[in-house]
């Protein structure tokens, strides 16, 4: 180790993957946190501001992260101290066949208000994708990912 002094800006971790200090954009409380992975939720909604995009439901592709203490149930191997992410799936499925917003940042801020209100989630994380994007380009999908805690 060199004994000249590291600049603030350009702090070192040991950890080979740590987020330099002072980056806005990291949310270390999120990141560390304990969480249940939900991945590639298949569902269908009117979701669009194109005329065509108002006639039928299209399909969509949804991640979410559920942020909470895990540990109570990982100790003790209680079913009733952990998320029930069957009831959040379904919840997500049900809001997807009401909701009819334009915009896919609208739908994932409703999903993580309504995931938000599951008692013990600290955090949710939603990434919403059409999985058939209504442009030109050879494009796979569009998507929007948010990251929001309980008010």
């Amino acid at each position: 180790m060199t004994d000249r002094p590291v600049d603030d800006a350009v702090a070192t971790s040991d950890e080979p993957d740590a987020p330099p200090h002072g980056d806005p954009c990291a949310d270390d409380a999120v990141a560390a946190s304990d969480r249940i992975e939900l991945r590639d939720l298949r569902v269908t909604c009117v979701i669009g501001a194109l005329a065509h995009e108002r006639t039928a439901p299209q399909p969509l592709s949804i991640d979410v992260d559920l942020h909470a203490d895990l540990s109570p149930a990982g100790t003790t191997d209680d079913l009733n101290l952990t998320i029930d992410y069957g009831a959040a799936c379904d919840r997500i499925v049900a809001l997807c066949d009401e909701a009819q917003p334009q915009l896919l940042e609208r739908l994932a801020e409703l999903i993580a208000a309504e995931l938000c209100g599951i008692d013990g989630v600290t955090a949710a994380t939603v990434t919403v994708a059409k999985l058939r994007p209504p442009v030109a380009a050879d494009l796979g999908t569009s998507g929007v990912r948010i990251t929001r805690r309980p008010a």
